[in-house]
């Protein structure tokens, strides 16, 4: 704690006004948090966050998110000033072109970032999910004598962050987990774009946060950094997750609009901010001010911060000499390397005319896999049974099992996501989650999330067409592959047997530059023969040609995904009996493929061939790209019916003569 009362007002105030200057020049953002939460930022930062501003991404460190990400302003500024890469030219680049200070937090763009948040209640919710890999990490890696994992996960949290029902499913998961390294400050300023929280957030938060299982204290003053300081401490002595209910101020210190929905979004024009400097006793001129000792006092974070990260690693090194294969272990996760040899324990399956479907293949190569790379874990949303996702022989993760790999998430989808990304972005595992590819709708925003940000989170979607059956169209996904592709950046791999599905676990495992998505059947498929087939490695580059049947350069091509891939080569075995050579292509993945060099898709769907059908148990949107202008899709253009899936498909047109008639319908309009 400072002894130095002027020092702290004044570095306050330039969090304050660093932040609202950045608004102001940009002439968009949001004050209100930057202006209120200054001391709440001020007292975590300089205080009690563990870190190294030369080395963001030392794996010791404390992790701060700020989950209410239009408030970044504040953010930028607590990055400049402490040191890390960040000028203050980028502050007044603020929300511009190719500036490294966005209109929200992105992780990967600016140094320092955690976590991309934005999107309400997902930072609150990927804390989660880092207090959960601390707690497995530590678990597995520490010892009595050396804790090499001993940090905690501090957040600023907001009004809306507490409304949003992600926050619900998350802190309720926390609860439970009694996830004790959480330390979140709410920004109970009680207002809300629309006005005063009253309208429409009335409950009592602290008593639902205790009923979830949370620690909760209450800060009256939020500009009372040592009653603010005391608490963090308290909260880090607790074992459970811990809640500060800090009563703040949104816009603090704008004469007309603080205390008002007018502070939280809008520049607030030079009079008023003029006015504000003058009240609190700060120079109007020049904009984006910064007294040397108050940046003097925010760098001693460097200079802790080296002798932070020195303490740890002369721990690490004391740990390294006791305990040489823990810390090696150690050392080849921090570094993102694979264990040796790790793709030797995928499984081959035997060739199988009746076959197996998807998520049961899944799950025995998700469990050969486990056993090879101890980093692998994960689980379900309330659906390990059917996603076939449960780690065979290995502990829960609970409370009292934190070395645990199995997850149990309970129904909540949108949580689950969020949770792992949080897990994903850490660092040292490779986690996924699972659940039926219809809910996948109930976590589109962390599913977006994690490729935007480049998070390497597996998703792991089973029940994936029509196919499920009797469960109906509430539950038979249609639209679903076509609004998962249509995410930049994500993967989906819909394999079309037990091999292929091997396959794509080998791509999801190697890709840690984004997301990965596993579309996988609930119906039984063959187990093509490869002595007869193409291997299914072509599933690494996305569409690969499993069989060129008949005479010659082929007339048309058939291609399709999943479970549909069967219908195709049974229509392309009955057409080259009658003398029509057909190409048959299984596409798993459209990203994959328009990966690859020209040449090699060219190779794949060769120019010359203009008649081309595609085959999917869901909607056509998309597939004219690969089926080009003379081409054609069939698939689902509506919603699924409930009965048993053989009579779906037949009654729905996919079937081996509904292929083989439209197929012939495309020849004839290519002649």
């Amino acid at each position: 704690m400072t002894t130095f009362p002027r020092l702290q007002s004044d570095a306050i105030n330039t969090l304050r006004f660093l932040s609202a200057d950045m608004v102001q020049q940009a002439n968009s953002g949001h004050p209100g948090l930057p202006m209120g939460c200054a001391a709440l930022a001020y007292t975590i930062w300089t205080q009690h966050l563990r870190h190294n501003p030369r080395n963001p991404s030392w794996p010791g460190r404390d992790r701060f998110i700020l989950s209410g990400g239009h408030g970044c302003a504040l953010l930028y500024s607590l990055l400049h000033l402490t040191g890390y890469g960040l000028p203050l030219e980028e502050l007044k680049r603020f929300r511009q072109w190719g500036s490294m200070t966005p209109g929200h937090p992105e992780y990967g763009h600016t140094p320092g970032v955690e976590a991309t948040t934005g999107p309400l209640g997902q930072g609150f919710s990927n804390g989660v999910g880092m207090a959960i890999a601390e707690a497995h990490l530590a678990a597995e890696f520490n010892t009595s004598e050396h804790k090499i994992f001993d940090h905690f996960i501090y957040a600023i949290v907001t009004d809306g962050d507490l409304m949003e029902g992600i926050t619900a499913e998350a802190a309720s998961l926390a609860g439970h987990l009694k996830l004790g390294r959480l330390v979140y400050l709410y920004d109970d300023n009680r207002i809300s774009i629309d006005g005063s929280t009253d309208i429409a957030f009335t409950e009592d938060r602290a008593a639902r946060f205790a009923a979830y299982g949370w620690h909760i204290q209450h800060v009256d003053d939020g500009n009372d950094v040592e009653v603010i300081d005391k608490a963090i401490a308290t909260a880090k002595s607790d074992p459970r997750p811990s809640l500060v209910v800090c009563r703040t101020t949104i816009g603090y210190g704008l004469p007309t609009r603080q205390g008002t929905s007018k502070a939280h979004g809008e520049p607030p024009g030079d009079v008023e901010l003029n006015a504000a400097k003058e009240k609190l006793d700060w120079p109007v001129e020049p904009r984006f001010h910064i007294p040397e000792e108050v940046l003097q006092h925010f760098r001693q974070a460097e200079e802790k911060g080296r002798e932070a990260e020195a303490g740890w690693k002369s721990l690490l090194e004391t740990y390294r000499a006791e305990y040489p294969d823990k810390a090696a272990e150690l050392a080849r996760r921090l570094r993102g390397e694979l264990p040796a040899g790790w793709e030797l324990s995928l499984p081959e399956f035997p060739a199988d005319e009746k076959g197996t479907a998807t998520r049961i293949a899944s799950g025995k190569v998700l469990n050969a896999l486990a056993a090879k790379i101890p980093e692998l874990l994960g689980g379900s949303a309330d659906l390990a049974p059917s996603n076939k996702t449960w780690l065979d022989r290995l502990l829960p993760f609970q409370a009292a099992t934190p070395e645990g790999r199995n997850f149990h998430f309970g129904v909540r989808e949108h949580a689950m996501g969020a949770v792992v990304n949080g897990m994903a972005v850490y660092g040292g595992l490779i986690p996924y989650g699972a659940t039926f590819l219809t809910f996948a709708d109930y976590m589109r925003t962390p599913l977006r999330l994690s490729a935007l940000s480049g998070y390497p989170s597996i998703w792991v979607f089973t029940h994936d067409s029509i196919g499920l059956g009797e469960d109906g169209p509430t539950h038979q996904p249609v639209e679903h592959l076509a609004t998962l592709r249509a995410i930049p950046e994500l993967v989906v791999l819909r394999p079309a047997d037990a091999n292929e599905t091997a396959v794509a676990w080998k791509v999801a495992i190697e890709r840690r530059a984004g997301p990965t998505v596993l579309a996988l059947t609930r119906q039984d498929v063959p187990t093509l023969d490869r002595s007869l087939y193409a291997p299914a490695e072509g599933l690494e580059r996305g569409a690969y040609v499993l069989a060129d049947l008949g005479e010659g350069d082929p007339a048309l091509i058939l291609m399709a995904s999943g479970s549909e891939v069967q219908l195709a080569l049974e229509a392309g075995l009955r057409l080259a009996a009658e003398a029509v050579s057909v190409r048959v292509v299984s596409f798993p993945s459209w990203e994959l493929f328009a990966a690859q060099t020209q040449d090699y898709r060219d190779s794949i769907l060769p120019s010359f061939v203009k008649a081309r059908l595609a085959v999917e148990a869901g909607v056509t949107q998309g597939w004219e790209r690969w089926v080009g202008g003379y081409g054609s899709a069939l698939g689902i253009d509506r919603y699924g019916a409930s009965a048993p899936y053989q009579t779906i498909y037949k009654e729905y047109g996919l079937t081996t003569e509904a292929v083989i008639r439209k197929a012939l319908d495309v020849l004839r309009n290519c002649a």
